[in-house]
This record gives structure tokens, C-alpha cells and sequence, in this order.
């Protein structure tokens, strides 16, 4: 928190105000956040975004900074390193970002919510000390490696093994698509320590990376008790997926901005697109979408901030907040036309960027699959 009061005036500039009704009932803490995070955007992220979109880029530079901000660790205490805030600035902040630039809000999203989240909740004093505060200011990012190439939605169906060779663990097994993966210097991996008792078996292991011969015994320390790693990356999950939800926000959020900019700006049939009536309804369904994830999003923040059960209200942020994006991206290269499928627009960019966040941290199916299962149990 100290950190982002004393960095918020280089990038606390007058910005165009940005229609989010419910903005102003937020703290002056969480609005001043979102003004120096969209300033932020603006300055450092949008003009590279295309280039690092195209040329496969990590932007280290802009990561280096952002966590100068505090938006690498944004609800890890202050006595950790972290920013201090709480998981609806988090929110806010992750939006922000992502409208500014899709891969750096994924990069920032991992670091927050899938690296540094369980080691908050379930790391002892010295894995705190060893494997948080190092990450909290942009210098170095960590990583979650749960996905495997042959488990897809079923996560606990872990085929990496663990096994125990005195204070070490031998480690064998392939994680894929692991955002950060390359560029981390520690992973929160998953893997089986006890094969007989399936899920219950899968234990949470810290890796320092890089780590050669990783798998000839690589001392590792273990996160939580021994079967506990499905129950973490559970748990681990919904939090993230209030990070995803947010990353599909700015997305959606950044497809409005350009589809209104551009159909204020072109004319057919002699006057604005944004006079055409079958214009306007695309634009009315595509805020409306836009606002109704975006408070599903804030309200599973807050419940996580309050210490409630938010399992079935981030799923409906993620659900929600990532089927509009898809839309509000869609509707956007519909608005634009011919112009919206070209790579000189960033139009295409947010439709292929929309679409990931339908499928990682959850697909929509396993999202409805935990949203019906909880209302389920509640009306029973």
C-alpha cells in the first residue's frame, strides 16, 4: 500500500472519465488505483501490445514496472513485500491492465493469483520469506503447473509423480501450457505422491527454477501436507479465476472502446454507423454484457475479501466475464467489418485474446458444472 500511494502521482494524470456507474461507490483507495492503472495502460502497454502480440515478445520491461507499482502483488501483505490491497482492487487493477495489453495481464494474473495465492495461504513462515517476497516487485514472476497433456479438465488425473528420496523428490512427469513458464523463477507444481488414493494423493510441490536435473532429485519444498495439492489447486482456482474474469473485462472493455470509436467516426448511407439502429443494439448488448460480468466480478472479490464462499460466484465472473468477452470481441469485428479482421486493427487481437479465457483456469462447461453443482447443494 505504501508503495502504491508513494509511485500513484507519476501516473494519477486527468483521464477521460470511463462510464462505470459503480466506480464511484467504491473507496477513493480502489479509484485512484484505477485512474493510475488506466493511465498506466495507456502510456506503457497499448502501443506495445500489437508487437509483443505478434512477435511472441515477453515484455519484461513493462512487467519491471508494473510490479514497481504494486500490481504483481496487489493483495500480499505489506510485510511481505506485497501491496496490501484487497482482491476487488485486484480486480479493478487486472482490468485495467488487460485492456492496456491481454499478456501482460495474464503474466500479472499467474503471478497473483496462481503463484503467490497458495503460497500466502498455505505456505509456512520460511516458504513465504524464500518464495514470495522475491516476486512481489517484478524482478521475478513464478508459475502453476497443474495442466498436463493428457488430463485436460480432469485435474485430478495427475500423471507427474512424485516420490520421496529422504529431505528430497524425485519428480517425473510433463506440464503443459504453464503461462510463465519459461520466464519463472519458481513453480507451484502438482504432482502424485500416493497413487492409491487418486485425487487425495496429489501433493503440492515449490520448484525453484531453473532447476537441471530436476528430475535426478531436485531437493523441492512442499507446499501444505502430503495429499493436500488437489484441495489447493482447487481452492488456488477460484481465486484465479476472479483474475480471469477481470483479464476478460479489459478485453471486452478495450473491444467497446474501439467498436464505439470507430463507428462514431465512419459513415454509411451519408451519416455515423452509431445512427444506424441495428448499431446501436449491438453497442447496447455489448455494455450491457460488459457491466453485468463486471459486477459478478466485483461481488466474488468481495466475498473473497470477507472471508465467504465465493467457489460458485467466481465461476459465474469467469463464466460470464469471458463469454462476454467473446461476444464484445466478436461484435466489435462485426462493426468494423473488413476492418476488424485485419492485423493492422486491434480488433482480431481481442477476439483470439477473448477466447482463452473461455478455456484456461476452467473451461465454460466445467464453470457451469460448478455453478449447477453449488446450487444444487444450496436448494437441497
Amino acid at each position: 500500500m505504501a508503495l502504491f500511494n508513494r509511485l500513484l502521482p507519476k501516473f494519477a494524470t486527468p483521464l477521460r472519465t470511463r462510464g462505470i456507474a459503480s466506480l464511484s461507490a467504491l473507496p477513493e483507495t480502489h479509484q485512484l488505483l484505477q485512474k493510475t492503472c488506466r493511465d498506466f495502460a495507456e502510456g506503457e502497454l497499448k502501443p506495445i501490445a500489437a508487437k509483443i502480440d505478434r512477435e511472441h515478445l515477453y515484455p519484461k520491461e513493462q512487467i519491471k514496472k508494473m510490479g514497481e507499482l504494486g500490481l504483481m502483488a496487489v493483495a500480499v501483505p505489506e510485510d511481505l513485500g506485497g501491496t496490501g490491497l484487497d482482491y476487488v482492487a485486484y480486480a479493478i487493477a487486472m482490468e485495467e491492465i488487460s485492456r492496456g495489453c491481454a499478456s501482460c495481464g495474464v503474466i500479472m494474473s499467474v503471478n497473483n493469483s496462481l503463484y503467490l495465492g497458495p503460497l500466502q495461504q498455505f505456505g509456512n513462515k520460511e516458504q513465504k520469506e524464500k518464495y514470495i517476497r522475491p516476486f512481489t516487485d517484478g524482478s521475478k514472476v513464478g508459475c502453476f503447473a497443474l495442466s498436463e497433456p493428457g488430463n485436460g479438465s480432469d485435474a485430478g488425473a495427475a500423471s507427474t509423480t512424485a516420490m520421496a528420496t529422504g529431505d528430497s523428490y524425485l519428480l517425473n512427469g510433463t506440464k503443459c501450457w504453464i503461462t510463465n513458464g519459461y520466464e519463472s523463477e519458481a513453480t507451484v507444481l502438482f504432482a502424485t505422491t500416493d497413487k492409491a488414493l487418486k485425487h487425495k494423493g496429489i501433493s503440492a510441490i515449490i520448484v525453484p527454477k531453473p532447476a537441471p536435473g530436476l528430475d535426478l532429485g531436485k531437493k523441492e519444498d512442499k507446499l501444505g501436507e502430503p495429499g493436500m495439492g488437489f484441495k489447493i489447486a482447487m481452492m488456488t482456482l477460484d481465486a484465479g479465476r476472479i483474475g480471469i474474469a477481470s483479464q476478460a473485462l479489459g478485453i471486452a472493455q478495450a473491444s467497446l472502446e474501439v467498436a464505439v470509436e470507430y463507428a462514431t467516426k465512419r459513415l454509411a448511407f451519408g451519416k455515423p454507423l452509431t445512427k444506424l439502429q441495428t448499431i446501436q443494439n449491438k453497442l447496447a448488448d455489448m455494455a450491457m454484457q460488459l457491466e453485468a460480468a463486471r459486477l459478478l466480478t466485483w461481488r466474488a472479490a468481495w466475498l473473497k475479501d470477507n472471508k465467504k464462499p465465493f467457489t460458485k460466484e467466481a465461476a459465474m465472473a469467469k463464466l460470464a466475464a469471458s463469454e462476454a468477452a467473446t461476444y464484445l470481441s466478436h461484435q466489435c469485428i462485426q462493426i468494423l467489418g473488413g476492418m476488424g479482421y485485419v492485423s493492422e486493427m486491434p480488433a482480431e487481437r481481442f477476439y483470439r485474446d477473448a477466447r482463452i479465457t473461455e478455456i484456461y483456469e476452467g473451461t465454460s462447461e466445467i464453470q457451469r458444472l460448478v455453478i449447477a453443482g453449488n446450487v444444487l447443494k444450496e436448494m437441497s
